[in-house]
């Protein structure tokens, strides 16, 4: 994730957030509406115990303004904040909604195996813009 840099888009998602020191991306695979993953963009680190209090409270702060724009576009019943990292070390957070519907409620959002197709296009880049569009205004506050 350092090496990446910070791309408008990757093969997994699209930029919808890009703040002081995160990146987020909306997931382009199929697995859930309004998935996204935030990206610490700092030096490296692993784990959230390794920021600075400085940097942490960025980075919390940036991941909830993100969370409350997926909350009002996508109007989840609750949202997973996922903090992984047993494949990729490096700090990211997974932001999951969670909808009235789902396929395990009470428990973690079950992931499937393989790579499930992509989001219809359109509706996609819909909610990609419908974010962006959200997430600028918020920063006019």
């Amino acid at each position: 994730m350092c090496e990446q840099g910070r791309p408008q888009e990757t093969k997994h998602g699209v930029r919808i957030f890009d703040g002081e020191v995160s990146d987020v991306y909306l997931n382009r695979a199929g697995i859930q509406r309004g998935y996204a993953i935030s990206i610490w963009r700092g030096r490296h680190v692993a784990e959230p115990t390794e920021l600075s209090p400085e940097e942490a409270t960025a980075y919390w702060l940036e991941l909830l303004r993100v969370g409350r724009a997926l909350e009002q576009h996508f109007k989840p019943v609750k949202m997973n904040y996922d903090l992984l990292g047993n494949s990729l070390p490096h700090l990211h957070t997974h932001m999951l909604p969670r909808y009235s519907d789902d396929p395990r409620p009470g428990w973690p959002f079950p992931f499937p195996e393989d790579d499930p197709p992509p989001h219809d296009q359109a509706r996609f880049r819909a909610d990609v813009e419908a974010l962006r569009v959200l997430l600028a205004a918020r920063s006019s506050r």
